[in-house]
């Protein structure tokens, strides 16, 4: 029996933004793209590091993500790190643009990722993290890596 293909295929993903920020929502966009974004998003030359979403005159943009130009591109390459248009529905873009402006969240992209052969973006709704919430979801991490060395250890013993 052949392996069933996921229907998508990760391009990028931004692991900094889940050590810097608590994702309180997450929601799925998709992008306006050239031609050449496109064929190097499938070569998986995307970097969303330093990139967030901003809401302005009522569109949503992705801005300072890396797409790497596309070697084949010639004289027709795009810029790496242009604006690029977010497609959402006019009441998330409200919504979004409320919870921006009160609660004093940001728009940050966690995932791009292919899905039927369009580019999506996982934007997530975030609240920033102090220097001690890190170093305690660090201690956590550290106490589930041990819990489950431990178990791993006694399953091994009992076998």
């Amino acid at each position: 029996m052949p392996a069933e293909k996921s229907p998508f295929k990760l391009v990028a993903e931004n692991r900094k933004a889940f050590h810097d920020f608590f994702i309180l929502e997450k929601l799925e966009a998709g992008l306006v793209l050239t031609g050449t974004e496109i064929k190097s998003a499938r070569q998986g030359k995307v970097q969303l590091r330093d990139s967030f979403a901003d809401i302005t005159g009522g569109e949503a943009w992705l801005v300072n993500a890396h797409f790497s130009p596309y070697s084949h591109g010639n004289i027709w390459n795009h810029d790496p790190t242009k604006k690029r248009k977010l497609l959402l529905h006019k009441q998330e873009i409200v919504k979004l643009f409320a919870k921006v402006r009160e609660k004093g969240l940001t728009l940050v992209p966690l995932k791009v990722y292919l899905k039927n052969g369009r580019l999506k973006c996982e934007i997530g709704v975030c609240k920033g993290k102090k220097l001690h919430d890190k170093r305690e979801a660090q201690q956590n991490r550290d106490i589930d890596m041990e819990a489950r060395k431990a178990m791993s250890l006694r399953n091994a013993r009992t076998s």
